[in-house]
């Protein structure tokens, strides 16, 4: 009799524990999990808002007027479908430039006089105004020098161009694909599913990386073609620093959804193995 209360006992025990065990694991992986989530969903905001918005690189130069015929003719080749890279990289240092993924904009006089006004007031207003770039300015070769289509294609200079465009896109895409993945899991209620999640994450905080890469190494080619005006500075936008902050999160997501599905795939083996034993 005793021995049978004994037997009981220790196996309410064992039972007791495996659940204490099943729990902790279970609240240790929900909550990597949970954590891998947001950080998936702030970095497809931040790459999201990153190829939607104009601010990858701006310049500084000194207000223009538009008080010149010459001025009126950059604007208006700024706006022309064939405006070559030399042209709208100049109108971009004179007035204000900012560069996107997908448009370039510049600053320019709200009311647009090409006479020389007696002065500049207080009342000088200014609008931004947008050009997108199409398919085929996407997809265009780049010259070795700017702008001179007999000097040669530069085949790097394409290429980094191409790849800042598409790659934003790739990882978007990849992140997409991998909350679906997610969203399985969550129905099937199993996080082996997540290891896929954590793989396109992490090749997606590798095309976010490398299109940044891109980017940076386009925009210090193109100065070396053609050289900033004096008085015109540049620096990199805040669409430009979302990309740079969406790729490590991207990879810190990536490694919860891997770790978190992988030590939970390694401890429920050993645990099934130990109640089998």
């Amino acid at each position: 009799m005793d021995s049978i209360d004994f037997g009981s006992l220790l196996a309410k025990v064992t039972r007791g524990f495996q659940s204490s065990l099943n729990a902790r694991m279970d609240n240790r992986f929900a909550t990597a999990f949970v954590i891998a989530c947001v950080l998936s969903l702030i970095s497809t905001i931040y790459m999201a808002a990153s190829i939607g918005t104009d601010f990858w690189y701006e310049y500084r130069s000194p207000v223009q007027e538009n008080s010149s015929d010459l001025n009126k003719s950059i604007w208006d080749e700024f706006i022309s479908d064939e405006a070559d890279e030399k042209t709208y990289n100049d109108a971009l240092f004179r007035y204000n430039g900012t560069v996107g993924l997908w448009r370039r904009c510049i600053t320019i006089s709200k009311n647009m006089h090409w006479y020389s006004p007696p002065e500049r007031t207080e009342s000088f207003d200014v609008v931004t105004k947008c050009v997108s770039f199409t398919l085929t300015e996407q997809f265009m070769e780049k010259f070795v020098d700017p702008g001179n289509h007999n000097s040669g294609i530069d085949l790097l200079r394409t290429y980094l161009w191409r790849c800042q465009f598409l790659l934003p896109f790739v990882s978007l895409g990849l992140m997409c694909f991998g909350a679906l993945i997610g969203l399985c899991a969550c129905i099937c209620r199993s996080l082996y599913p997540t290891i896929a999640t954590g793989i396109l994450h992490l090749l997606a905080g590798l095309c976010t990386l490398g299109s940044v890469s891109c980017y940076v190494a386009g925009i210090e080619l193109l100065h070396q073609k053609l050289e900033l005006p004096e008085n015109v500075s540049g620096e990199f936008g805040w669409s430009f620093c979302l990309a740079c902050v969406s790729a490590p999160l991207q990879f810190m997501a990536s490694a919860l959804f891997i770790w978190a599905a992988h030590t939970n795939r390694k401890e429920y083996t050993l645990m099934k193995a130990y109640r089998v034993a």
